[in-house]
């Protein structure tokens, strides 16, 4: 499909810990619906390492004290899917209207079309073999809660990214106000098995390494954040028809994401609800 050329604001807000990022997501999507901004990619990383869930994911999916012991943040994300340890990765966030061409048509149309850009970005960053997931059976939105699995990057979902049969990116999505919210993650180096030592099943790491991967486990070397950030940021543009202007945080924005993390993102009326 041959998109009009749109104007999309470009951030990279770097580092933050989990309440706050999830919190910059909301605020966006916010400032979007306002239409203070215009439809924003977003690039962004977690320090500490977070482990998230979907959100309507139980906590009790969560070893808190495995999480605790290492010093990882735990946050519950405002869209579904299931748990997720953020570390040494790449999370790409996109907000727009649901009127946006490139959003427009459903949940699964949506991802379709964003899975586009993300693999293109992919092939520009040399990775071998990547394809969107399309399952034969019926299909399902990537934010789908399997009841019996708590690991996000288990079981690829439809038009999410994979190489080789194993996931390498796992995204979702949530709409509000007429607006779209998806964020996913691409894991750039490191043990992907890490995340079962904290959750409370403790999920057999054989199975999770042999269904996902990461960037340096398929090319075999280290791709920075950097890198990794132009390449996914040149690939949607390219295949959405966009062109990417850098920006920054409104104040408005800064100011409502303060106030989402902490009565929202950081609150264990939040996180421990289920």
């Amino acid at each position: 499909m041959i998109y009009p050329i749109a104007h999309w604001r470009l951030l990279d807000t770097g580092q933050s810990y989990g309440a706050m990022n999830m919190a910059i997501d909301e605020a966006i999507l916010r400032a979007v619906a306002k239409k203070l901004v215009p439809p924003t990619l977003r690039f962004y990383a977690w320090q500490p390492p977070c482990l998230s869930l979907g959100q309507a994911q139980s906590f009790d999916d969560v070893d808190w004290e495995a999480c605790v012991a290492r010093g990882y943040h735990v946050v519950r994300r405002p869209t579904g899917g299931r748990a997720i340890l953020h570390t040494d990765e790449l999370t790409y966030s996109v907000t727009a209207p649901e009127s946006e061409p490139r959003l427009a048509g459903g949940i699964v149309a949506s991802y379709r079309r964003l899975s586009e850009g993300l693999l293109e970005g992919l092939h520009l960053l040399g990775v071998p073999g990547v394809e969107a997931h399309h399952p034969e059976v019926a299909e399902q939105p990537a934010n789908a809660d399997s009841p019996n699995d708590p690991v996000c990057f288990q079981v690829p979902s439809t038009y999410e990214i994979t190489v080789g049969g194993k996931k390498l990116v796992g995204s979702a999505q949530v709409r509000r106000e007429g607006i779209v919210l998806q964020h996913g993650t691409l894991p750039l180096v490191g043990d992907i098995t890490r995340i079962c030592d904290v959750l409370a099943a403790h999920p057999d790491p054989a199975r999770v390494r042999a269904r996902a991967t990461t960037v340096e486990s398929v090319l075999g070397h280290v791709v920075s954040f950097k890198e990794a950030v132009g390449a996914v940021a040149r690939g949607l543009a390219s295949a959405l028809n966009l062109e990417l202007v850098p920006g920054d945080l409104l104040p408005e924005e800064r100011d409502w994401a303060d106030a989402l993390q902490r009565e929202r993102y950081a609150a264990d009326e939040w996180n421990r609800r289920l």
